[in-house]
């Protein structure tokens, strides 16, 4: 694993925007940075490859301990009213594209170690799937990369049409002022309509209720299917959560509600309790005092690196601040990044369906916030 300076194409910011990446830079900072890229050996590459699969058998594994325990729904913060309708989901295995990203903590020697599990509404899609390929067939045609995200999805929703009423589904987000998940979303409509689906737009704001609580769109028709980049935590707690878990037999919800068990970041203790001292695991749990005086600090539910807190010996090296401070702290082992002279990168590796389907390099500084730079990366050897 190195990391290698390079100069940036002509007019880069007019290619990446022609591909839907229009979140390209933020405050005249690149988000998208091709000043850089990182090379990894082919072994490396099969190494994290192999993590992945793995570390998403060992989610199954939890995700079967925790729907059988009321007590470890009631930890992770899931509401009594959820309980019956995850069970039902996470048993009957409603129509599911099964993907998320796994972000791992990796420097070129040892094992890749799993930081989180982003799979209920993952972002920095489109540019693991498309910009950074784009990129390497301009600067590096003969070369190859850990990418196959675009294709799987594809597939997977080819997969999953015909269990969807009509072969029809909505595409929902909200409507943020970067337009990161209008884009993102956007995407995901494009990858279904490519499967075969009929496709439909709406802001999540628009979304209504008919006369028995069944969600409605703007002209009342009834959603029978839904994509959603809005996670399962914030509409269960809305004014309509109740309706929507009552009437989930009637809408497919894609993700599954059974999806608030791997993104909640109190699975990371229950994975440690299950696989204690798995090479891809790092400890974990909510006593501060297990974990000793090296360990990051993470809300069970913060997003987008608010809130947490790294402590090296005793000594606090980096926070952030955000809006995530209520609820239950995870403490978890501390894993020394390594800095390869920009900043310390983290790899999203992301999953569909249980299989490895490709990579994106975030940098930052010791908590990986939403002012990261996303950095494309080749195979060579």
């Amino acid at each position: 694993m190195e990391r290698h300076a390079i100069a940036p194409r002509d007019d880069w910011q007019a290619k990446v925007e022609a591909q839907g990446l229009i979140w390209h830079s933020q405050d005249g900072d690149p988000y998208w940075d091709e000043s850089a890229y990182y090379a990894f050996e082919l072994a490396e590459i099969e190494k994290i490859e192999a993590a992945a699969e793995t570390v998403y058998d060992l989610f199954l594994e939890a995700g079967e301990r925790i729907v059988e325990d009321p007590e470890v729904l009631e930890i992770f913060g899931i509401p009594e009213y959820c309980h019956r309708a995850l069970k039902a989901a996470w048993r009957d295995e409603p129509p599911s594209l099964n993907y998320g990203r796994f972000d791992f903590g990796y420097t070129g020697e040892g094992d890749p170690k799993l930081f989180e599990f982003n799979c209920d509404t993952p972002t920095s899609m489109l540019e693991a799937a498309v910009i950074q390929w784009d990129w390497k067939e301009a600067l590096f045609p003969e070369l190859d990369q850990f990418n196959s995200l675009h294709e799987k999805l594809i597939g997977r929703w080819a997969e999953i049409r015909a269990r969807l009423p009509d072969q029809r589904i909505w595409f929902t987000h909200t409507a943020d002022p970067s337009h990161e998940d209008t884009i993102t979303t956007t995407y995901m409509r494009d990858l279904a309509s490519q499967a075969g689906l009929e496709t439909l737009a709406i802001v999540i704001d628009d979304i209504g209720l008919d006369a028995r609580g069944r969600i409605v769109d703007s002209e009342d028709q009834l959603i029978t299917a839904i994509f959603k980049l809005y996670p399962w935590e914030w509409i269960v707690n809305e004014r309509y959560g109740q309706d929507i878990v009552r009437h989930l037999p009637e809408t497919a919800w894609i993700e599954p509600i059974w999806k608030m068990l791997w993104s909640n970041k109190a699975v990371l203790q229950v994975l440690w309790a299950m696989f204690p001292d798995h090479p891809n695991l790092l400890e974990a749990s909510v006593f501060k005092e297990k974990i000793g005086d090296s360990y990051v600090a993470k809300p069970f539910l913060a997003r987008e690196g608010a809130n947490i807190e790294v402590v090296q010996r005793g000594l606090t090296v980096a926070r952030s601040s955000g809006e995530y401070r209520q609820g239950l702290t995870m403490y978890q082992q501390l894993y020394p990044l390594r800095d390869f002279g920009n900043g310390y990168p983290v790899l999203g590796c992301w999953v569909v369906d249980g299989e490895a389907a490709g990579m994106g390099i975030r940098e930052d500084g010791l908590i990986t916030g939403n002012r990261a730079r996303f950095i494309p990366h080749v195979i060579r050897g």
